[in-house]
């Protein structure tokens, strides 16, 4: 972590000291081949030390009046004011200066047209330190504002992940439920499944992304494990683009999509249904579609915590770039479509 106090000094000294530097140079330049004036150094050297203190009290003020929160309409006529005051103050700062290095000229000191020209120069000077300053507070600001609304979406992600691991467990426990008095054979190799599902779930749900590849093995894992209670009346079928493989997404997301096809559409209807996930990498997007066999008005459009999870991490990692929609493609048949950017 940067230490601000010791940033902004390290700041202010490197910077009035360049001043004073270009301010020497340029006076030697000037002079009559005269490279190393002993006056004319410690007086700009005294008018540096001057435009640090004088602009540590702008930032003072600036500070104590809370100027970094107004806006800039209200901003300009503050600094502006600040400045020219601050300029006329250091033009007469200068004026002991003058007197004890033996350069003191009334006729020129208090002429009209150099005490305006010089305050002016000055007011320029402290103007321009005033916008890198409020620049560099902008930057830190959003910078602040970008790290701040990081760490709330990583907690929000964090939160909406370890609903959905509960939720996928409690759902799979159910489906062994079902298969303990009529079929304790097929309830054991059911526990077999999930304990391999949940072993590629725990491990992935600690991740932001995962590989597809990762997920489509915990989609037939969940498959396997569903056809053990549906038997017959559940079919899979999957067109995987290999190049799509190695795509990352948020873990347990299509496995969440596939449950809510099952359970809002497949397990209503008598006959069963049929599964079909199919995926397309594209130029700029991955397109993940899923068919099930159903309708919508059994409620599959909300999909309860699972789908409405989904939705918000879509959202929250990609923003507006990212899509999730439900519709009925044709007659008993549901298509919920991800489009996710590359």
């Amino acid at each position: 972590m940067v230490n601000k106090s010791r940033l902004y000094w390290t700041l202010q000294i490197l910077g009035w000291s360049f001043y004073g530097l270009v301010e020497i140079i340029t006076s030697a330049l000037a002079s009559d081949g005269q490279w190393f004036n002993p006056k004319r150094f410690n007086f700009l050297l005294f008018e540096s030390i001057c435009c640090l203190l004088l602009t540590h009290g702008l930032r003072v003020m600036i500070i104590k009046r809370n100027w970094l929160s107004l806006n800039l309409t209200s901003i300009a006529p503050r600094i502006v004011i600040s400045v020219l005051l601050l300029g006329i103050l250091m033009y007469f700062i200068r004026i002991p200066a003058t007197i004890a290095l033996d350069m003191f000229r009334p006729g020129v000191i208090y002429s009209t047209g150099n005490v305006l020209g010089l305050s002016f120069v000055y007011a320029v000077i402290f103007f321009l330190w005033s916008v890198l300053y409020f620049v560099y507070n902008y930057f830190e600001r959003y910078n602040n504002s970008l790290k701040m609304e990081a760490s709330l979406r990583e907690i929000e992600l964090n939160n909406l992940k370890s609903q959905l691991n509960p939720h996928f467990i409690f759902n799979a426990l159910n489906s062994i439920r079902a298969l303990v008095d009529e079929n304790p054979g097929k309830s054991k190799q059911a526990i077999t499944q999930l304990s391999g599902l949940l072993r590629s779930s725990l491990t992935s749900v600690r991740e932001q992304l995962t590989p597809l590849r990762e997920e489509l093995r915990i989609v037939q894992d969940y498959l396997g494990l569903e056809t053990i209670r549906f038997e017959e009346r559940l079919r899979s079928e999957f067109d995987i683009d290999p190049l799509s493989e190695n795509f990352l997404v948020p873990p347990l997301m299509l496995q969440t999509i596939v449950e809510n096809g099952i359970k809002h559409g497949i397990s209503k209807l008598t006959q069963g249904g049929t599964i079909r996930m199919t995926t397309r990498l594209k130029e700029d997007e991955l397109l993940i579609q899923i068919r099930n066999s159903g309708n919508l008005k059994n409620g599959m459009a909300s999909g309860g915590l699972g789908l409405e999870n989904t939705r918000q991490r879509l959202r929250l990692i990609y923003g507006e770039r990212a899509s999730l929609r439900i519709e009925s493609e044709k007659e008993n048949i549901v298509l919920t479509e991800i489009c996710i950017p590359t």
